[in-house]
């Protein structure tokens, strides 16, 4: 059973919080609340691949953060891992962004700091192969 699991993943809707580096999956449209995202093996059609998992820099007390505040510290671990993971330059990339999985305000009482960051294509369209650098 584990290992057909293994093997079914990619296909498989899951958590949001579970996704890991690497793994391409159907992102929210902006502003949606999700908990479980559509996983795609990298090879078909998919709308967005992880590239970071990590944590906002803050102490576990702190208040919700505000928008600017959010954007700030999204843009300080995101683009630079976005440019490591693609070997593209974010700055100049006319082809690609990136999107963010947060908190949300509940979430974040409870103690949730993190952050998932996604490579996307800046016109909306889905792609079958990685962004991965080298791939």
């Amino acid at each position: 059973i584990g290992i057909g699991a293994l093997v079914a993943r990619p296909f498989l809707s899951g958590g949001a919080a579970d996704l890991k580096v690497g793994e391409c999956f159907d992102p929210p449209t902006v502003g949606e609340t999700v908990d479980e995202v559509q996983h795609h093996p990298c090879t078909d059609a998919h709308g967005g691949e992880v590239f970071y998992v990590g944590d906002l820099a803050t102490a576990d007390d702190a208040p919700y953060p505000s928008d600017i505040a959010f954007e700030n510290q999204v843009q300080a671990l995101c683009t630079p891992a976005f440019d490591a993971y693609t070997g593209l330059d974010f700055a100049t990339d006319a082809d690609w962004t990136y999107g963010y999985l947060s908190p949300t305000p509940d979430s974040w009482a409870d103690g949730d700091r993190g952050i998932i960051c996604y490579a996307a294509r800046v016109d909306g369209t889905t792609t079958t192969t990685s962004i991965k650098a080298a791939s």
